[in-house]
């Protein structure tokens, strides 16, 4: 467990490696996400009316993947998807962040940043982060994260792919002794 002092509050932040009975859980979490995301990508629908992720259970099955929650003072406020094998570059050593939510209420206090850290802390190694170039807002959030993290600015690089514009972050994370 990870404890942090804000500026303004104090709180408990949890990176919780997730259970497959939470997968209903994550499976809301990533429709609050989707939902945020739906300004930037031409996300629809389904019959259910939820977006859905296909790819969830994969998180189980492959040992690839890392699925985390995130709380905030025993609340639930956001969830991290984590890879091997970058879909940008191809290189299938690296640690892809493939998808980092924390709910609009925890945003803007520094919790998605110390909870990036720890993931990084955990997870020692090449790193590849994107961000969509029309999610403004992500971006300056990515920036500071990284810088803080690594002790430097870490710039990034535009690629394509399918179509979508990103900025890619590429930086290494060493273990902490």
């Amino acid at each position: 467990m990870m404890t942090r002092a804000l500026e303004k509050d104090s709180a408990d932040i949890e990176l919780i490696p997730a259970l497959p009975e939470q997968e209903p859980i994550l499976a809301n979490l990533l429709e609050l996400y989707a939902h945020d995301f739906s300004e930037f990508l031409d996300l629809v629908l389904g019959s259910d009316g939820r977006f859905g992720y296909g790819d969830l259970p994969l998180y189980w099955r492959e040992p690839n993947r890392r699925p985390f929650l995130v709380r905030v003072n025993g609340n639930w406020a956001g969830l991290v998807l984590l890879k091997r094998g970058s879909v940008m570059s191809g290189n299938e050593t690296v640690w892809d962040m493939a998808e980092f939510f924390v709910i609009r209420g925890y945003r803007r206090r520094g919790i998605g940043t110390e909870v990036a850290h720890e993931v990084w802390r955990r997870f020692p190694g090449r790193w590849e982060v994107r961000v969509m170039q029309s999610n403004h807002a992500a971006y300056p959030f990515w920036e500071h994260a990284i810088a803080a993290f690594t002790g430097e600015a870490i710039p990034s690089v535009r690629v394509e792919n399918a179509g979508n514009y990103w900025h890619l972050f590429s930086f290494e994370s060493r273990r902490i002794p």
